[in-house]
């Protein structure tokens, strides 16, 4: 049984962030979060930038975007996180937090994918993840509300977010 089987919610795992820290994803409790696995070399990387106009819309309200690179697809995340955080950070100008590379399917998917792809555990959104920049939608007590898929930009669910967020 994986460990996924255990967990009642995103709060239940500890990722390593971009710079190398342990953060435990209870932080992030009473907020509501939008989990977005990216890349830095797809056709849906510019969505950093509709994704980063959310954040700031509404990050007072209690949103918060947290960004996983992830290799998984055509070798569109090649880099190191060193490498990652540049690209973001100089080309898009993000805010939100990323996270260290991860692996989002396959055999080395990580923990936390495992439990928000889990069919049994998450029936309306669980499944495997697509491709680069699908994205979770978690309410603030750690209950997923809805997934969007790579193609549905920031902006399509804007009115999903802004209901979260009330």
């Amino acid at each position: 049984m994986s460990t996924s089987m255990f967990a009642a919610s995103i709060y239940d795992y500890t990722m390593k962030s971009i710079d190398g820290q342990q953060v435990p994803l209870s932080n992030y409790k009473g907020k509501v979060v939008l989990l977005v696995n990216v890349a830095s070399h797809c056709g849906f990387t510019p969505q950093y930038t509709g994704l980063e106009a959310m954040y700031e819309k509404y990050k007072a309200q209690g949103l918060v975007i947290l960004g996983f690179p992830a290799n998984n697809f055509m070798g569109q995340e090649p880099g190191t996180d060193a490498e990652i955080k540049t690209f973001w950070s100089t080309k898009y100008n993000v805010g939100f937090p990323m996270f260290s590379k991860i692996s989002v399917k396959g055999n080395d998917q990580a923990d936390l994918y495992k439990y928000l792809t889990d069919k049994t555990l998450n029936p309306a959104t669980g499944g495997e993840i697509q491709w680069n920049f699908t994205k979770f939608l978690i309410d603030r007590n750690g209950k997923i509300i809805q997934r969007f898929e790579p193609a549905v930009a920031p902006e399509k669910f804007d009115a999903a977010v802004a209901a979260a967020v009330k």
